[in-house]
């Protein structure tokens, strides 16, 4: 009796575990939605609000990166800029020429759209936002021929930060 429980048990072990391992695989070979795949799917990714000087041409060209990277832009031209950043707990170091928000999360400045995705599916935890700081050349919407080393800087809202991504010989 007791050697045809352990069997059943055996059994039962052995047929949980091979589902769980199936399961497993069928997820990892799923592909995943970058963010270039939303934009040529047509699929609607993440709504981000974008506040912005009505005459910064760099601002502009920004959201049209968000745009075709499958982002539903909406943008908010503003006068002061400033007050926005001051609104979002933007601290001065971190600040650039337009902040947006994607629900709480803020992005200030020239953040690659892709950098924003990958942001959103892995948050850090105790973090504000994202930041390039500056106005950084050859990060997207600054594309000018020539181009800078940089980094996308995650902040928390009491001044810390930590570098999210670097983008050298890009």
């Amino acid at each position: 009796m007791k050697t045809k429980k352990l069997a059943l048990y055996t059994g039962v072990a052995a047929i949980v575990l091979a589902a769980g391992a199936a399961t497993l695989t069928m997820q990892v070979n799923e592909p995943t939605e970058s963010s270039t795949s939303m934009a040529a799917a047509g699929t609607s990714g993440p709504a981000i609000t974008v506040y912005k000087s009505p005459s910064c041409s760099c601002c502009q060209s920004w959201v049209e990166h968000l745009d075709a990277n499958g982002f539903e832009t909406t943008i908010v031209e503003t006068n002061n800029i400033n007050e926005i950043k001051q609104q979002y707990g933007v601290q001065r170091e971190m600040a650039s020429c337009h902040t947006a928000l994607i629900g709480d999360l803020v992005i200030e400045g020239h953040v690659p759209a892709d950098d924003i995705v990958a942001y959103l599916e892995n948050p850090q935890f105790n973090t504000a936002g994202l930041s390039v700081p500056g106005m950084v050349q050859g990060s997207p919407g600054m594309e000018t021929g020539k181009k800078e080393d940089y980094q996308v800087i995650a902040f928390s809202a009491n001044g810390q930060q930590s570098v999210f991504r670097e983008h050298k010989d890009y």
